[in-house]
């Protein structure tokens, strides 16, 4: 789905530009029913835990990379123009063979592939990798860490918040309590 200048609503199941958004239906409910859009993250557990076994990645660091960079949100688009759950960058995307960044499995098999590669390049440090996932590789680099600047750092320690809460009171606990606010 896309949105032109004028206001007029373009559908089409061949995008030919960024500027459109993945719209999903849920096809068990009548034709009447709207796009599904979901922050609970319970629809993407069967993939976290798949991709998570493929790659040995922690699925819970999975969670929590999903629950920072777009809120369990498959249409998330940023204004830099990061899209879908793990906030793919095209040029990413790219790397990892993304063919549609806003498919929710596309797009965790990619973001968890991207992380996965960031783990290696630093050695397993999880701080750094983050901030890599964040800012860059290049500003890792070249700050010699983390960089100095506020997003990433905030990005940095709400990830490794998620992630202790995850491990310590288990996903499926978290998600009930979510589901009750």
């Amino acid at each position: 789905m896309y949105t032109d200048k004028d206001g007029v609503v373009n559908f089409t199941n061949a995008p030919t530009h960024s500027g459109y958004r993945r719209v999903l239906r849920d096809v068990s409910s009548s034709l009447n029913s709207g796009p599904v859009v979901t922050n609970s993250g319970g629809n993407y557990d069967e993939a976290i835990r798949e991709v998570s076994g493929r790659y040995s990645l922690d699925a819970d660091l999975i969670r929590a990379v999903i629950k920072v960079e777009s809120d369990f949100n498959s249409n998330a688009r940023s204004n830099k123009g990061a899209m879908g759950l793990m906030q793919l960058m095209p040029d990413t995307a790219r790397l990892h063979n993304v063919g549609d960044a806003y498919d929710p499995e596309a797009n965790i098999d990619g973001g968890v592939r991207h992380l996965k590669m960031l783990l290696g390049r630093y050695q397993g440090d999880v701080s750094l990798s983050l901030a890599a996932y964040n800012a860059g590789s290049g500003a890792v680099d070249k700050h010699g860490g983390i960089p100095p600047f506020a997003e990433t750092r905030d990005y940095v320690k709400r990830v490794l918040q998620y992630w202790e809460q995850y491990r310590s009171r288990g996903w499926q606990a978290l998600q009930q309590i979510q589901l009750q606010r």
